[in-house]
Order: C-alpha cells, then sequence, then structure tokens
C-alpha cells in the first residue's frame, strides 16, 4: 500500500470503527466525517481514509448515514455505549436528529443495546465535548471518569453533572456503574482546560497514558493501574501531541482480530 493521503492525525475520528459479529468476522463502520462540525478545512483527505484502509485491509465497510467521529463513543463490548449530547446531537454535525433516531442508528451499526448519553466533555475541546476525554470503560460495569473538585475550574459544572449521569445509570445488563474517578490535571500544565488522563489506548497486553508534567500525574497513573491489573501501563508525556489539538486515544484506532479479542 502507499502513502494514503490525510488532513491530519486524528485516526481515532477518521479512520473506520471496526465491529466484529458472533463468529468473529471483523468489518468497519464507515461514518460521515465534516470536520468536526465544518470547523476545520479541508478535510477531503479525511473523509477518505475510513474507506481507503478497510479496501486495503479487505474488509467489509458500512457506510453510516450520520456524521460521527470515534473519538465520540465508548462500548464496553457487551452493549453498552457511551456518548455525550454535546458532540452526536449537534446542530453542526446532525442537524435535525434527535436522540431515539440517534441511539437506532448506534444499535444497527456498532450492535449496542444501551446508551448512556453525558451531559458534554471539557471547555476548550475543539470536538464540542468528545466522550473520549471525560469517560471510558474498563469493563462492562466499570467507568473511569474525568472529575474536578475545584468550582473555580470551567470544567466543574460539567464533570459533576457527567458524574450524576453514571451514578444513576444502569448498563445494558441492568447494573448500575462502579465509577473510578480520574483528578482533572492542572490546566496550566502545559495546555487548555481540555487536558484528560481519559484519553489513553489500551493495546494488547498494555495502557499507554498521558503525562502533562503535572502533581495529578503520578495519581492518575495508579488509579489506571490498579483499573488494568492485568495489563502494562506506560505513561509518556502528551503535551507535544496535545499542542496539535488532541490526545493518545485520538492518534490511534484499534483493529479487532478476527476470532479474538484484544
Amino acid at each position: 500500500m502507499s502513502a494514503m493521503a490525510m488532513d491530519d492525525s486524528w485516526m481515532r475520528d477518521t479512520g473506520p470503527v471496526f465491529i466484529r459479529n458472533h463468529e468473529g468476522d471483523v468489518a468497519g463502520c464507515d461514518w460521515r466525517f465534516n470536520g468536526w462540525g465544518e470547523k476545520e478545512n479541508p478535510h477531503d483527505a479525511d473523509v477518505a481514509v475510513a474507506e481507503t484502509l478497510l479496501l486495503h485491509l479487505g474488509l467489509q465497510r458500512f457506510a453510516a448515514p450520520c456524521v460521527l467521529e470515534g473519538g465520540a463513543v465508548h462500548v464496553d463490548g457487551a452493549g453498552t455505549l457511551l456518548t455525550t449530547d454535546s458532540v452526536l446531537l449537534n446542530p453542526n454535525r446532525n442537524l435535525g436528529m434527535d436522540r431515539k433516531t440517534m441511539e437506532r442508528l448506534l444499535r444497527d451499526y456498532l450492535g449496542v443495546e444501551t446508551v448512556i448519553w453525558l451531559a458534554g466533555g471539557l471547555t476548550g475541546d475543539m470536538t464540542d465535548g468528545h466522550v473520549d476525554n471525560v469517560a471510558c470503560f474498563v469493563r462492562p460495569g466499570v467507568v473511569l471518569a474525568q472529575t474536578c473538585e475545584d468550582p473555580a475550574n470551567p470544567n466543574h459544572a460539567m464533570l459533576r453533572e457527567n458524574r450524576r449521569i453514571l451514578d444513576s445509570a444502569r448498563d445494558a445488563q441492568g447494573r448500575a456503574l462502579t465509577v473510578l474517578p480520574l483528578p482533572q490535571p492542572e490546566a496550566g500544565s502545559g495546555g487548555p482546560s481540555a487536558l484528560s488522563y481519559v484519553n489513553f489506548y489500551i493495546a494488547n497486553g498494555g495502557i499507554v497514558m498521558p503525562a502533562f508534567g503535572c502533581p495529578q500525574d503520578s495519581e492518575a497513573f495508579a488509579i489506571i493501574a490498579r483499573a488494568f491489573p492485568e495489563r502494562e501501563v506506560v505513561q509518556i508525556d502528551a503535551r507535544a501531541i496535545l499542542a496539535g489539538g488532541g490526545g493518545i486515544h485520538c492518534i490511534t484506532q484499534q483493529q479487532s482480530i478476527s476470532g479474538t479479542t484484544l
């Protein structure tokens, strides 16, 4: 395969979301991409990334009829999906679409049964509030959530509301969620208030998580290491990636392997 043209590095948002059926067959969802609500133009090359990659991999492509970036959703692999109102129902992406319609599309294309709608994301996040900056599943029934105890922080109210929603939610199996809080990095430690320890990558046997050169780095490392005791956790300084507008999770996209689980 020759080099593939891209307008940016955020494969999480422009690449396919890989799916697998009960027989272990792998395919990919190709969602519409519009430059995060027409904020980044041109984005013609990004629009073609998912289809080009699936063709190269020889995988079946399912073209979805709505705008969705991969960082806007997170699934537990057992029927439950996390997302935010501020992205998928934003008029700059899916004008006129309501929750019921979007949930039907998420069920049809991702095979989920239950959608948990968080209120929004972090202040200063140009994506309008991707969920991969505020909450993610550790495993079915367990969620890591960004929290903020400082009322003066611009993220305090939104993160408090997200926590309230998670505490009252039930997953696809009807279970209450166990919520593991992650601290809010200090906004002055190398960037804007959209810093997040939730924006990590789950690899085979490991976790690659961010550091921001602030006191909360070691606490966040300990929390994630306890949450994933079977994986090696590696923490790297993510400020250079942050300067480009995203994080570790944003520049990665895992692919399921036929018949196995990552």
